[in-house]
């Protein structure tokens, strides 16, 4: 059981593959349509991919935990 929980975990980082996937695309397409506005987009972007990232962090985490502690 602790290791179907930790899969279930685990499909958070899917989750996060995809949104940072789709953060970038809407940011260079937003810089491809307005180039004035690249720096604005490029620190929201990277701001947008580090929370990502922390979600995905977090879900590996709790699955090493579910693992471990199980």
């Amino acid at each position: 059981m602790n290791f179907l929980a930790a899969g279930i975990a685990i499909l958070g980082g899917a989750g996060c593959a995809i949104g940072e996937g789709l953060i970038c695309s809407k940011a260079i397409e937003g810089m491809a349509r307005n180039p004035e506005m690249y720096s604005k987009l490029r620190t929201s972007m990277i701001l947008g991919c580090a929370l990502d990232e922390t979600t995905s962090i977090y879900a590996l985490l709790i699955g090493i935990l579910c693992i471990f502690l199980g």
